[in-house]
Order: structure tokens, then sequence, then C-alpha cells
């Protein structure tokens, strides 16, 4: 057990020096959704008002409902930002001196995920501070009570980043195929809209958006940050993390970057 405790503290540790090291990841992880909330909500404000819908019990401002996507925003755009690394560290060949350890492959890439996933948090937590000044405030205990909400979708989106970044054999790929990716998984969700205003506009993109997991992980952060519970988001975040974790540790091979280079 002590050597798997040394194991996954290195591999925090690793983490957490690369993300002090690089403070431009800190910043850029904050001006996206800052961006949306200070700037286009200002804008939206007058156009789209919220009208009651779960998890609010009354009429909301644009700013108070855009804060879950925007908190979820960070969490999508680290665990792709961490599938870069999975990719930068397979062609240095850092990731299969890792993997010498004897401890079994799964641990080893889990411990990477949820290490990713621990940093991704403290970025979100910062963005919610930095809310709550502007003056969105959701309550104190719902900010608690969403902590592990938010520990499942960044460890879903983690996970997929990694399952994605196994299917990438060159580091020159990455950006293309990510942004093939985020625009997508945003933009076709609640996290910036509600769903009934999709379905308002199109009954096919509303089933696009229903069927979007990253609208389900907004809605599962959205009710936990107002203290309700959401147990179809659960179960799809819960399953769908399960599955991005199994798919993404029986295709990952650290030999693509040697194979490559190689041939």
């Amino acid at each position: 057990m002590n050597a798997y405790w040394q194991c996954f503290s290195g591999i925090v540790l690793r983490e957490w020096l690369r993300f002090v090291l690089q403070r431009t990841r800190f910043l850029s992880a904050l001006v996206r959704p800052l961006l949306w909330l200070l700037v286009f909500a200002a804008g939206f404000r007058a156009a789209l008002g919220i009208a009651i819908i779960e998890p609010y019990d009354t009429y909301i401002p644009y700013e108070v409902y855009i804060i879950p996507g925007l908190a979820c925003m960070i969490l999508l755009f680290n665990g792709m930002q961490g599938s870069l690394s999975m990719v930068y560290d397979r062609e240095m060949g850092s990731m299969r001196v890792l993997l010498t350890s004897p401890l079994p492959r799964t641990f080893l890439l889990c411990s990477k995920l949820l290490a990713t996933s621990l940093i991704s948090l403290l970025q979100v937590y910062a963005f919610l501070a930095i809310a709550w000044v502007y003056g969105v405030q959701p309550p104190a205990m719902g900010l608690l009570i969403a902590l592990p909400a938010l520990l499942l979708v960044a460890l879903m989106l983690s996970a997929l980043g990694l399952l994605l970044s196994n299917a990438i054999r060159q580091l020159e790929n990455f950006a293309g195929v990510m942004n093939f990716v985020i625009f997508p998984l945003f933009f076709l969700s609640s996290a910036l809209y509600p769903l009934w205003k999709m379905r308002e506009s199109s009954e096919w993109l509303y089933g696009l958006c229903a069927l979007n997991p990253f609208t389900h992980a907004v809605e599962l952060v959205r009710f936990a940050l107002y203290e309700r519970f959401n147990p179809l988001a659960l179960a799809v975040c819960v399953g769908l993390t399960l599955l991005f974790a199994l798919l993404a540790v029986l295709t990952f091979n650290p030999q693509h970057a040697a194979l490559r280079k190689a041939n």
C-alpha cells in the first residue's frame, strides 16, 4: 500500500509542479469563462431572461444560469489539455518510463487522471470565487456539495481526453482533433442556453443537446451548486466515466511514438 501511495503522490506532485511552472495555463483557463461572464453575459442579459426551471426557485439573470456551464468549460478544456500532456509525454518517452513501474498500468493511468482532475478543481474554485465577487453567489453549502460532482465531471472529461489522445499518433494533429471535439461538446449542451430554448429553435438540435454527455455533466454540477440532486445526470456521468476510463486503459499504447519514429 505504501508503494501505491508513493507512486500516486509522485504523479500528483509532478502535475502540480507542471501547473505551477506554467502560469499562463492557469490564466488562460480563467480567461475563457470570465470573458463569457463579464462580456457576453452582459450583452445577453437583456435579450435572454431565464424562466423558472429546476434547480432554481425563481427567475434568474443570465449570469446565474451560465456559471455551472462555465465551471464545466474549465474542466473540459483542462481535460483536453491533460490529453495534450499525455501525447507530449508519450512523444518524449516519459510515459514509457513511468510504465516501467511494477505497479499495474490501470493504477498508473487512473492516478494521472485523478491528478489532472485535482488541478482542474483548483481552477474551477478560483473562477467561482471571482464570480462570487462579481455578484453571482450560489449557496455556500452548494459550493461544498458541488465538490464531488465537479470531481466526477473532471474525471469523466479527463478520461475522455486520454481516450482521444490514444488515437492521436502525432503531436501536430492534436489541435485539430481537440477543436473538433471541444466545441461541439460545449456549444451543443445546456452550458449557455437551457434545453427548452434549444427545443424552441429546432427539435433535432434539442435531441443532440439532450444526448450530449457534457449536458449531463453541466446539469449535475448545476443541481449540486443549488443543493439539489439529479439522478439521471449522476448515472450518465458515472457510467461514462467508467466506460471512458476502461477504454482509455485498454487502448493506451506508449509505443505509438516509438513506432512512428522507427518508420
